[in-house]
């Protein structure tokens, strides 16, 4: 099963289903609502990460229970949606980029499932490259620019960076900026869920922005570039086969 979480300015999707079934899964770390959407012969598992309404801060997100949710569903591969500071002039507003590195500046997060056992997940392919390439290619619905590669940096949130935390980004080779791709490509990487992002500037982030930012800001790009993330999700569901043997998988490899 494909699942698709969902971040800032989309919460819902079911325009895409032609018929949608509301489902509480209850796993050991929490209890997740995930909505069930048939699309055309597939069955796809839709979770806002944010929960309903956007009620949910980032660095509050129970991101263990999100993607052991889904992994209870059945689901095998994740695309994720997600809100984005740019930190490259030539990435403005607007643009699409699908990262294919991170590096993690979270800190209080819950980031891992292997709390128990000594378990080392490999990460030289930090998003799946299989669904990077699906997403790419089925992205001519998409007006504006498409960015093949980058790497986020992910923070704690909820304040927005200084402009020093962003010099620094800058240096170490970030390209965006959010606060919710991690753990959450962790998360999924020990689950042996295929994970790849797909991010959404919706600005440009401090010091670079000529402005201060505001949420406004980032619900306004949203709302402007929904349909055409919906077309994207829509088109590369098509394509996507349901059986996939990407590294990914193997979750256990690195057991010491």
């Amino acid at each position: 099963m494909i699942g698709i979480i969902g971040g800032s300015g989309v919460e819902e999707i079911g325009e895409l289903a032609d018929s949608i079934e509301k489902k509480t899964v209850d796993t050991e770390y929490g209890s997740v609502q995930v909505s069930l959407l048939s699309i055309g012969d597939e069955t796809v598992a839709f979770l806002p990460r944010h929960s309903e309404g956007h009620t949910c801060p980032p660095h509050k997100i129970n991101f263990k229970a999100n993607i052991m949710a889904l992994k209870e569903l059945g689901v095998n591969q994740i695309i994720a949606t997600n809100a984005v500071g740019s930190l490259d002039l030539d990435i403005g507003p607007g643009s699409i980029v699908l990262p294919d590195d991170f590096i993690d500046f979270t800190v209080n997060r819950d980031k891992t499932f292997y709390d128990d056992k000594v378990v080392h997940i490999d990460m030289t392919e930090p998003f799946c490259n299989r669904l990077r390439g699906a997403i790419l290619s089925n992205s001519q619905c998409v007006n504006g620019p498409v960015v093949d590669g980058g790497t986020i940096v992910c923070v704690e949130g909820p304040r927005f960076e200084t402009p020093a935390e962003i010099k620094m980004f800058s240096i170490l080779g970030g390209t965006i900026v959010g606060m919710t791709t991690l753990p959450e490509a962790v998360l999924a990487r020990e689950k042996g869920i295929c994970y790849a992002p797909i991010a959404v500037v919706s600005n440009y982030s401090t010091s670079i922005s000529p402005t201060k930012l505001t949420m406004e800001e980032v619900i306004e790009i949203m709302a402007q570039k929904k349909e055409e993330l919906i077309a994207l999700l829509l088109n590369t569901i098509k394509d996507l086969s349901k059986d996939c043997d990407c590294d990914c998988h193997h979750t256990l490899d690195g057991l010491l």
